[in-house]
C-alpha cells in the first residue's frame, strides 16, 4: 500500500501541474482584456490603466505570469481579483459557506433518497415500485437542471407565490433561509439521487444473486438480516467510492443552478470570473477543485481496499 500511495502521489502532482498549465494558458490566450472596462471609463486615464496592468503583471510573458501565480499559490497567496479588486482567497471563502449549505444539503438529500430507493428497487425487481423508481431515475438523467429549476420557479414562485426564486445572502432567520434554499436543493438533490439510484440498484442486483447470500438464506436467517448484514453491506462498497468521488463537486458549486436561482456561491463566481476574464478567480476555483478531485480519487481507492479485503494494492 505504501509504494502504491507514493506512486499515486507522484502521478497526482504531475497531473495537477499539467492541469494548471493548460487552464492558465487557455485563460491567458483567451480574447478580451481583464481591465477592458477601464478602457471605456473616461475617469480612468491611460497612465492609471498602465499602472494597473503592471500591478497585475498583465504585460509579462505568459510563462512569467504562470510562474508568479504558481509560486504565490504554493505560498498561500492566491493573488488579487481583477473584477472585485480584493484578495481571491477572501472572495472564495466568503462564498464557500453558501455553496456548502446549498450544494452540500442537496448532496445529502440525494444520498438519503437514492440508497433506500435503490435497495428496495433491487429487492422488488420488476415490481410497480421498481418501474416507478426506474422511471424517476431516467427522468433525472434526462431532464437538465436548468429546465427543472425554471419549472419549479414557474410553479412555486410565479404561479403559487410560495417560495422566493432569488437567493438572498443577507436574509436572516432559520425558516427564511430554508425557504429560499428549498428549490435549488430540490433540483440538485433529485438530479443526484436519480444518478446514484441506478448505481445502488445495479450493485444490489449483482450482490443478492451471489452464493453467500443464498447460503445465508439457506441457514434460515431472516430476510431483513440477509439484506442488511450480507447483501447491502457488500453492495455499498462501490457506492461508497462513487460518493467519495462526488464530494469535490460540492466545493466546486453547481454552476447552472446557482445562476438560475442567483445563489452567490462558488459556481456563480466561476461564471462571473470567466465572463470578466478574471484569471485569479477562475484559476483558484478550477485548480482548487482539481486538487480535491485528485485527493478524493486516492481516498476512494483506499476506501475500496479497506472495505473489500480482496483488493490489494502493490
Amino acid at each position: 500500500m505504501g509504494a502504491y500511495l507514493i506512486r499515486r502521489l507522484m502521478i497526482s502532482v504531475i497531473s495537477l501541474v499539467a492541469i494548471s498549465v493548460v487552464v492558465f494558458s487557455i485563460l491567458a490566450l483567451a480574447p478580451g482584456d481583464p481591465l477592458g472596462e477601464f478602457a471605456t471609463n473616461p475617469n480612468v486615464s491611460a497612465e492609471v490603466r498602465e499602472r494597473l496592468r503592471e500591478k497585475y503583471g498583465l504585460n509579462d510573458p505568459i510563462h512569467m505570469r504562470y510562474w508568479n501565480w504558481a509560486s504565490g499559490w504554493i505560498q498561500g497567496d492566491w493573488d488579487e481579483s481583477f473584477q472585485y479588486q480584493a484578495p481571491v482567497k477572501d472572495e472564495i471563502f466568503s462564498r464557500l459557506p453558501t455553496t456548502l449549505a446549498v450544494v452540500g444539503s442537496a448532496f445529502l438529500l440525494g444520498i438519503i433518497v437514492a440508497i433506500p430507493v435503490g435497495v428496495f428497487s433491487a429487492i422488488k425487481q420488476y415490481s410497480a415500485f421498481d418501474q416507478l423508481a426506474t422511471t424517476f431515475a431516467f427522468l433525472g438523467f434526462s431532464i437538465p437542471t436548468f429546465f427543472s429549476g425554471l419549472l419549479l420557479i414557474i410553479v412555486f414562485s410565479v404561479k403559487l407565490d410560495w417560495l422566493p426564486f432569488v437567493y438572498d445572502k443577507e436574509v436572516n432567520g432559520i425558516w427564511p433561509n430554508i425557504k429560499q434554499s428549498i428549490m435549488p436543493v430540490t433540483v440538485l438533490g433529485l438530479a443526484g439521487a436519480a444518478q446514484l439510484t441506478r448505481f445502488v440498484r445495479a450493485s444490489m442486483l449483482e450482490t443478492i444473486n451471489q452464493d453467500y447470500v443464498r447460503t445465508a438464506r439457506a441457514k434460515g436467517l431472516r430476510e431483513q438480516t440477509v439484506i442488511i448484514l450480507h447483501a447491502m453491506r457488500n453492495a455499498m462498497i462501490p457506492v461508497v467510492t462513487i460518493i467519495a468521488l462526488q464530494i469535490p463537486t460540492i466545493f466546486g458549486g453547481a454552476v447552472i443552478t446557482e445562476q438560475i436561482f442567483r445563489v452567490p456561491g462558488i459556481g456563480r463566481a466561476l461564471i462571473d470570473g470567466i465572463r470578466a476574464n478574471d484569471t485569479p478567480i477562475v484559476m483558484a476555483i478550477t485548480f482548487g477543485v482539481a486538487i480535491l478531485v485528485v485527493c478524493f480519487n486516492v481516498i476512494a481507492d483506499i476506501l475500496y481496499a479497506v472495505l473489500d479485503p480482496r483488493i490489494k494494492y502493490t
